[in-house]
């Protein structure tokens, strides 16, 4: 089972985007597929048109399994949403360092693995982030073609490679360009730069920047739902194959470099 925590402290890059449509191009692919929203936004589930509000919440709580809280998408598709009260996660003070470990608890007691495990992280690196990462055996990282989402790729890295010396173990990360436009000269820099630093992270699938992934989610609908022929469909079916490709090489890990 491939754990693997969609993470990214930036906003706007595009996390819940990859995280609902990687989910489905990989179930549609054959894989049995479980998608976690971890974020107490709940931008996932609201993705997924899911109307009931237990989930995650109610898991990381110590009140339910995480088989209880699943939810049938098809295509061998479940997804965990975040619930109500995930928020209040973040203010749990029993339990000492134990409070990291529920959701990797969780998905050990699961009665079947998946294939594939898919979280959409929150924006913080606070006891839920912390719980994805601890959960996670690779790390996504969906980065936009701009300056800013670059030194925050920087920032992001040396955050984990600190997480993960505390933790006494690495986890392979990925890096994905997300809402990228060919066109315009400084995302293209951008692209370079990352290379540069990241190669050996760089998946070589762009996610193109296009308003049908924007207005899915508004449906309740992944974009192989919404438009199954618009060209955002084949970026994220090949999206997925390289995740399956990357995930049958030898393991590698991006140095901690500086953008």
């Amino acid at each position: 089972m491939r754990t693997i925590a969609v993470i990214n402290q930036k906003g706007g890059v595009g996390k819940t985007t990859v995280t609902l449509n990687l989910s489905h191009a990989l179930a549609l692919a054959g894989y049995r597929v479980l998608a976690i929203d971890a974020d107490p936004q709940g931008h996932l589930s609201m993705a997924f048109g899911l109307e009931d509000p237990a989930g995650l919440d109610r898991v990381l709580h110590g009140g339910a399994r995480l088989a209880d809280a699943f939810s049938e998408a098809g295509n061998g598709l479940q997804i965990v949403a975040a619930g109500e009260q995930l928020q209040e996660v973040e203010n749990l003070n029993a339990g000492g360092a134990e409070r990291g470990w529920r959701l990797k608890r969780a998905l050990d007691d699961l009665p079947e693995p998946f294939d594939f495990v898919l979280i959409d992280c929150p924006p913080s690196a606070g006891l839920l982030g912390m719980n994805a990462i601890i959960a996670a055996d690779e790390l996504l990282i969906p980065v936009a073609g701009d300056f800013l989402a670059l030194n925050g790729l920087s920032r992001l890295m040396r955050i984990l490679q600190g997480i993960e010396q505390r933790l006494g173990r690495a986890r392979t990360k990925w890096i994905v360009l997300s809402r990228f436009v060919e066109q315009r000269r400084h995302a293209r820099e951008v692209r370079e730069r990352i290379r540069e630093h990241f190669a050996a992270a760089l998946l070589p699938t762009t996610i193109r920047e296009t308003v049908v992934l924007a207005e899915s989610p508004s449906f309740g609908q992944t974009i192989f739902e919404y438009q199954p022929r618009h060209r955002a469909a084949r970026d994220f079916q090949q999206l997925a194959a390289d995740l399956v490709a990357a995930g049958a090489q030898p393991t590698t890990r991006p140095p901690a470099a500086h953008a």
